[in-house]
């Protein structure tokens, strides 16, 4: 109830642990971390949906990509923590209309989603129950559960720009709501947006647009598709694009939010004896600053291929290793400083190595296995066949980077394993630690579900015995039994 409107400066909590847990030097380099891989990830927020509003509208890609960025960093700094939390509340609305309207037409086109569904089965689109165990497949059954589990605990456990969100809440049990609303968005705007992958399919399955070189990148697929499909309702194009920006702004507001934070937090107000306001101008400055940054690592976005790979490599490559350093201070009480740097810096040469080698050698069709794309019902002629020209790599690393899944568990995994054997080396059994720096059994669910059970059957057996046992069973007892919450 006592939120201020005004700039508000966060701690940076996340990475407050680390310092607490380990030491000040190890803090540091978890907040050079974050911001590499929050100035990365967002230059690619914002130069997708520049994509989109240059296929639709004709605009000039960069002009796009600017403006983009500007807009977000004005309204970001002049408002900060709370601009981000109404404006991501309005623009997650905008984003589920955007996909119901493309939605709807594509059925209505194809004459229902029993056709759009029965297409993509006959594509190949539908493959969910590959439980091939192989770890150099790109997708599988496996690496998107077990790759995403990793890369969704990074997002949500650890990343700045969502424990900032946590703790502008009132109370823990707000803060615990907001995330069960948060998941119930999540899943309803990756359903739209996967059954949006689907109608694109059936709608251009025996002529595909980008085989065609009608789009430029593969991320242009879907504009197409609504400026196709929806060019005869005048402004329903304009919503879509709307509703991709809206996903951008989001994230960019977040992310410029949270690395203004980090930075006075970490880098600032530890080193300079500036006022509360001084700090307040402060970042503000920084969130200009950042956005100015964002908008130049859109450039190199541009470069590295599909933008959904791309974003999940950026997260898996240096938020893996972080989680990792998290996972050792929380679960292994004897992992010390010394153990967690080690971890740390091994795990990011490995994840690095791993993602470097993705960009620089293309991954064997036999471990991405493409799907064909056709051209055959295309009305104009075009020389290029489907997918025929794929080139293979002989070398060593083509054969370890397919899955791009897979970067923030092998990250994080190193990190673990590691940092246990240089802590159990020097001397970390000795280690004293202060209360609740590490998880004891009072703090899992399933254990205090466990005592409630426990707590409930002992009630049910005492009660039982005594009714057995008595002639004389009264129903006061009950009461004694089964005292009131």
């Amino acid at each position: 109830d006592n939120f201020s409107p005004q700039w508000v400066v966060f701690d940076s909590v996340s990475l407050q642990y680390l310092e607490m847990r380990f030491d000040k030097a190890i803090r540091l380099f978890g907040t050079v971390l974050f911001i590499i891989q929050t100035l990365l990830y967002t230059g690619l927020v914002i130069y997708a949906p520049a994509l989109a509003l240059n296929q639709v509208s004709g605009i000039h890609l960069w002009g796009a990509v600017i403006s983009t960025g500007v807009v977000c960093t004005f309204y970001c700094t002049l408002g900060g923590l709370k601009a981000v939390v109404w404006t991501d509340a309005f623009q997650v609305v905008i984003m589920v209309a955007g996909f119901l309207a493309v939605i709807i037409q594509s059925v209505l086109l194809q004459g229902g989603v029993s056709i759009i569904i029965s297409d993509s089965a006959q594509g190949g689109r539908l493959n969910i129950w590959d439980f091939d165990p192989n770890p150099l497949r790109r997708h599988t059954f496996w690496t998107v559960i077990i790759g995403g589990a990793f890369l969704w605990t990074s997002a949500y456990g650890i990343n700045q720009t969502q424990v900032q969100r946590y703790v502008s809440c009132k109370s823990l049990f707000h803060a615990k709501m907001s995330l069960y609303v948060n998941l119930v968005s999540l899943w309803t705007i990756n359903l739209c947006s996967i059954f949006c992958g689907l109608c694109l399919y059936s709608v251009y399955k025996n002529c595909d647009p980008w085989t065609a070189k009608r789009v430029n990148t593969q991320d242009q697929l879907m504009p197409y598709l609504v400026l196709d499909i929806l060019r005869a309702y005048p402004g329903i194009p304009g919503l879509f694009v709307a509703a991709v920006y809206s996903g951008t702004l989001s994230t960019v507001s977040s992310s410029v939010n949270a690395l203004a934070a980090v930075t006075v937090t970490d880098l600032i107000r530890p080193y300079f004896s500036f006022s509360e306001q001084q700090l307040i101008w402060t970042s503000k400055g920084l969130s200009i600053f950042y956005g100015a940054l964002c908008i130049g690592m859109a450039g190199l976005a541009s470069l590295m291929g599909g933008l959904l790979q791309a974003a999940i490599s950026i997260f898996g490559t240096i938020g893996g290793p972080v989680l990792g350093l998290f996972v050792l201070g929380i679960l292994f009480p004897c992992a010390n400083s010394k153990g967690g740097l080690a971890g740390l810096v091994s795990g990011l040469a490995i994840s690095l190595w791993v993602c470097i080698g993705a960009q620089v050698y293309h991954p064997l069709p036999a471990n991405t296995r493409p799907l064909t794309l056709k051209t055959h019902g295309c009305n104009f002629t075009i020389a290029e066949a489907a997918l025929t020209n794929w080139t293979r790599y002989p070398t060593q690393a083509s054969y370890i980077t397919s899955a791009h899944l897979y970067f923030c568990p092998v990250g994080t995994l190193v990190v673990i394993a590691v940092g246990l054997a240089v802590s159990l080396l020097s001397g970390g059994r000795t280690l004293k630690l202060q209360p609740g720096l590490t998880v004891v059994k009072e703090d899992l669910t399933c254990y205090k579900l466990y005592k409630t059970l426990k707590q409930k059957v002992g009630y049910i057996f005492n009660f039982t015995y005594i009714l057995v046992q008595s002639d004389n069973f009264s129903p006061q007892w009950v009461g004694h039994f089964f005292p009131p919450p």
